[in-house]
């Protein structure tokens, strides 16, 4: 009678595109939604009752508008992720349960954010900031854009997810700092806080692959998503530069201090034979923004 090894010995044929320890990844996994089912929160948790929109500034009105446009958009997300690492038509029984694992992080991820746009949304409309029926026929017409990125390799949707969930929290953080209006500041705090550990499920998955793969074989991935990094609906909503610029001046913002945890990351791995690649990466990360050589 023939015995089969357990899914997290087996070694991934090369085309497989699983990419790390199928044990390891269960584990990843059953922690962040752990970690998310234990610090879950409500629409309702909120005291709408504190509400006072007469201290939102112009600025405060039209950051809280982008925002919604962005968290409402998960939808497209959600299919960009499901179509990448598909479960129908799996290649391999390695592959279809590396990508049910990613699903189970996905589900939890897309409800995090579902709830982020709801609460966004009704927050809009209790504000005064727009009505129920405007708003709904504004965020149809940019949730049917279909949403991509110019990546076909997973570990570089990975990194990708990286840096975009740490520079959201980074926004987060920024914006509270400067809202005088105490219901958005204690939304601020929950939204910042959920990010904060999508990125963190993030940075041990892309740590996990670094770890099975190396540095030499894995920066060049993440180099060329540090150079085409744009944030989500940079290309298809209305007036985003515009507006993205308007309220990176307003918090003071800078989404590529984002980057920075990627590099952080890499450093980690600085042995004998990685030093060079994470060296180069650092250095690739602060031209891109603008940081002279050895700051």
């Amino acid at each position: 009678m023939s015995t089969v090894a357990p899914l997290s010995t087996v070694d991934p044929p090369r085309e497989w595109r699983g990419l790390v320890d199928l044990g390891e990844m269960r584990a990843l996994v059953g922690d962040a939604v752990a970690r998310g089912a234990a610090r879950q929160w409500a629409v309702d948790d909120l005291d709408w009752a504190a509400l006072r929109p007469e201290r939102l500034t112009r600025n405060d009105r039209s950051a809280v508008r982008f925002l919604t446009f962005i968290e409402d958009h998960i939808p497209g997300y959600l299919t960009y992720f499901l179509e990448l690492f598909p479960l129908t038509g799996a290649e391999s029984v390695e592959e279809f349960c590396f990508n049910r694992e990613y699903f189970r992080f996905l589900v939890a991820w897309a409800y995090d954010e579902e709830r982020h746009a709801t609460v966004l949304t009704r927050y809009q409309v209790d504000a005064g900031i727009t009505d129920a029926d405007t708003l709904m026929v504004d965020l149809a017409e940019e949730g049917r854009k279909k949403f991509t990125l110019p990546h076909g390799e997973p570990v570089q949707a990975f990194t990708y997810a990286l840096v975009q969930e740490k520079a959201t929290q980074l926004f987060y953080q920024r914006f509270r700092e400067v809202v005088r209006e105490p219901l958005l500041r204690d939304l601020l705090s929950r939204l910042a806080r959920d990010e904060a550990r999508h990125f963190a499920f993030y940075s041990r998955l892309v740590e996990a692959y670094v770890a099975r793969h190396g540095l030499a074989r894995t920066v060049p991935d993440l180099k060329d998503v540090l150079a085409s990094f744009k944030m989500p609906l940079a290309d298809t909503l209305r007036g985003y530069w515009r507006w993205s610029l308007q309220m990176a001046d307003d918090v003071g913002y800078d989404h590529t201090e984002a980057y920075d945890a990627l590099v952080r990351l890499v450093n980690g791995f600085g042995d004998s034979r990685g030093e060079a690649s994470a060296a180069d990466l650092a250095e690739f990360a602060h031209r891109l923004r603008g940081i002279e050589p050895g700051r």
